[in-house]
């Protein structure tokens, strides 16, 4: 049988997603952002604690397909960001429609109707928060996270940061130093 988990978004999430599966008494055959399939093929006398302990860290079963559909287009668009580096060789409507083997734009109607935020909106802050994540890290230059995440150029990369934080990604920079401080400088 397969679950629908929402909130599901990193690898921390697939371990923790097992362990409350496991704590439930069910048995996990496989465990993906978003969707669990489990050796069980009735949930029903455990479906109320199964759902306490996702609930208890933030995680909930998806009931509904305009939900598992939305939720499979984050998944999506969370893959290509952060562990594909935005690396496609079309562009996301067309990447999603083919994924999700749905017209883009019923795709895009939807996302919008549930999220309140277009699809294209949604990609731009998960690209946004890989790039505020690459500038933490300090190991590469804001043109090598251009290439990286696939921006035309620097310039647009800085727009699109300045637009949406209200900071240009050096001045970001800055204000990670700004907050860090050393212990002998306390």
């Amino acid at each position: 049988m397969k679950l629908y988990i929402k909130n599901m978004v990193c690898d921390r999430c697939k371990m923790v997603v097992k362990s409350k599966l496991l704590k439930s008494g069910l048995h996990p055959l496989s465990v993906e952002l978003g969707e669990v399939e489990i050796q069980e093929s009735n949930i029903d006398d455990k479906k109320s604690e199964l759902l306490h302990n996702l609930q208890s860290v933030g995680f909930d079963l998806i009931d509904n397909k305009k939900s598992k559909v939305i939720e499979k287009i984050k998944h999506l668009i969370i893959d290509l960001v952060h562990k594909k580096n935005n690396q496609i060789n079309i562009n996301l409507s067309d990447y999603l429609a083919q994924q999700l083997n749905q017209d883009y734009s019923t795709l895009s109607n939807l996302f919008s109707e549930v999220e309140g935020i277009t699809i294209e909106k949604y990609f731009i802050h998960q690209k946004l928060e890989r790039v505020k994540e690459l500038i933490l890290y300090d190991e590469m230059t804001l043109n090598e996270i251009a290439h990286l995440l696939n921006y035309s150029s620097v310039a647009h990369l800085s727009n699109q940061f300045k637009k949406v934080t209200g900071f240009s990604p050096s001045y970001f920079k800055q204000l990670k130093v700004k907050k860090r401080r050393q212990i002998d400088h306390l």
